[in-house]
């Protein structure tokens, strides 16, 4: 099943039995960075990792950098129109696949090497969990290995959250983002659940290969933590790109479906008739799931057959069961229920830290409530010499948190005079690599309004700026929060081509404390995006 845990596959150890300065159980981007910095101050460090498929962490094996290959692919493909025929498509999305391995294999390698090479470093390739406060045993295929380290740092980042859906764990066709980035075959129809901004980024990326994409969301609110301006202009740009969204839908049920693809029961909150049979008692029908479903009030009607694989997921009515007197049964409050027929399912509902097995009770180490590793501003855990570092500890889950989370634990051991703590790192942005990238940082208007602040809004259209014209790339907009009386930067909203570079010079003036003048006077070079920040901070 793609959605299980893939089998460890170990290496052999030198001894059964090893006492080190340190121990990292993971090899992300933290823990890594971490090994290689012990190992050249002389300390004896030993990395334990699940699996050889994951050596260097999440992001270059199952996160940032595959998907961000397969992402620049897609846009090649639609530039070049190869996404145009089930032919072109299909080589298209092979080579991009080929392409990915190879990265991701070269760079597997050179992480491995990287430490495995080191004098000073053992990479034992197994399951670890916790024996004791400063004990660990590693489950390898030659047996177990126990291990004694002064100083242990737990990386064991985060999986993917999987929603209690009857059917979701057995049937063939349904994906998480790590079993989607690695099909040998593109599915003409994908159903993603969940449109957070991995789902979107799966949608955007499908669509220009030319798969026919629909995102089910669980509420009525398109992006609800952004402001509905932004929100609205990414929708229209994944419209744009074909994606079609369902709204207020509940998966009931996954199960496979007559022509060997998968099928969803949904639940529409929000139609005027309800359905009370279930999805599996129905023939399957065919027809293109949005044109009927969001508009429809009738849950009476079935979509007209289409015979077009790449049609978006086709759609049977569940029609409604008769009451006792023969009249329709309504749904309290007002619901439908549709089969959903596609070719995969991605389930993107988000990750959750990854502590399954590592039975860190044995060590005394405490969880939060939302089930990551509990740490202070200096990343301990509720042990003494345990640290937790990355997507464990339930900070954002990014990999250059990650890295400065080593930056805070290896304050600590290098003899600082003050460490460097969670509480100083600032104005964390981000990026979502949709066919517009979208980057932010600090507040939005919806949470300056908020807070209380006094502010204003800036805003310019990407068609304004002349490089984004040249590269024939002009949609999208640009927005920024600026504190009315200190002409302090609150925050900023890219949606423009170029926007995951422009938003790190936002940042750092943030971090300056510098005012919007600064960046509205700054001298930029010319044509440039970034350029646009004169005008956007005018």
């Amino acid at each position: 099943m793609s959605i299980s845990t893939p089998n460890a596959i170990s290496t052999p150890s030198t001894s059964p039995t090893i006492t080190t300065d340190a121990l990292i159980i993971g090899f992300g981007k933290g823990g890594k960075t971490l090994a290689a910095k012990l190992s050249a101050a002389g300390r004896k460090v030993v990395v334990a990792e699940a699996s050889a498929d994951m050596y260097g962490g999440t992001c270059i094996n199952i996160g940032c950098l595959p998907s961000k290959s397969l992402i620049l692919s897609a846009e090649q493909a639609r530039r070049d129109g190869a996404n145009s025929t089930p032919e072109t498509r299909e080589a298209a999305f092979e080579a991009a696949i080929k392409e990915k391995r190879r990265v991701t294999s070269m760079l597997r390698d050179k992480n491995y090497h990287k430490l495995a090479d080191q004098d000073n470093i053992t990479v034992i390739t197994g399951r670890a969990h916790f024996t004791g406060p400063h004990s660990v045993e590693i489950a390898t295929a030659e047996g177990p290995v126990a291990v004694t380290a002064s100083k242990i740092f737990i990386n064991t980042g985060a999986t993917p959250r999987i929603p209690d859906i009857p059917g979701i764990h057995t049937t063939p066709g349904v994906y998480t983002s790590t079993g989607l980035m690695d099909l040998d075959d593109m599915p003409q129809r994908l159903v993603i659940i969940g449109s957070g901004f991995i789902g979107l980024e799966f949608a955007s990326m499908f669509a220009d290969f030319g798969t026919a994409v629909t995102v089910l969301q669980h509420n009525a609110e398109f992006l609800p933590r952004e402001d509905a301006d932004v929100a609205a202009a990414i929708r229209a740009q994944l419209e744009a790109q074909g994606v079609k969204f369902l709204f207020n839908a509940d998966t009931k049920a996954i199960a496979p479906a007559a022509d060997g693809g998968v099928r969803l029961s949904v639940a529409v909150k929000g139609m005027t008739r309800g359905a009370s049979q279930a999805c599996d008692s129905t023939p399957a029908g065919t027809g293109n799931a949005h044109t009927d479903i969001t508009g429809a009030t009738d849950t009476t009607t079935t979509t007209s057959p289409t015979s077009n694989p790449t049609d978006h997921a086709t759609m049977s009515h569940v029609q409604t069961k008769p009451s006792d007197d023969g009249e329709p049964r309504f749904a309290e409050p007002a619901e439908a229920r549709f089969c959903l027929t596609t070719d995969a399912v991605l389930v993107a509902t988000g990750r959750t830290p990854k502590v399954e097995g590592l039975h860190l009770e044995a060590a005394g180490v405490e969880l939060t409530e939302r089930g990551a590793v509990k740490v202070d501003e200096l990343l301990r855990t509720t042990a003494a010499d345990i640290w937790a570092l990355g997507d464990v500890n339930g900070g954002p889950q990014h990999t250059y948190i990650s890295l400065d989370d080593y930056r805070v634990v290896w304050s600590q051991l290098n003899g600082s005079d003050r460490p460097y703590t969670v509480k100083d790192r600032k104005h964390v942005p981000s990026s979502t690599f949709l066919a517009t990238p979208y980057s932010r940082v600090g507040l939005n208007e919806r949470e300056a309004k908020a807070a209380g602040l006094d502010y204003v809004v800036k805003r310019l259209p990407v068609a304004a700026v002349p490089k984004a014209q040249v590269m024939r790339r002009p949609d999208g907009l640009m927005k920024a929060i600026v504190e009315r009386n200190t002409g302090r930067i609150l925050g900023a909203m890219l949606l423009s081509v170029e926007s995951h570079e422009v938003i790190n010079i936002v940042k750092l003036a943030m971090d300056l404390d510098a005012p919007a003048s600064t960046l509205r006077d700054m001298v930029f070079t010319h044509p440039t995006i970034a350029e646009a920040l004169n005008d956007l901070f005018a």
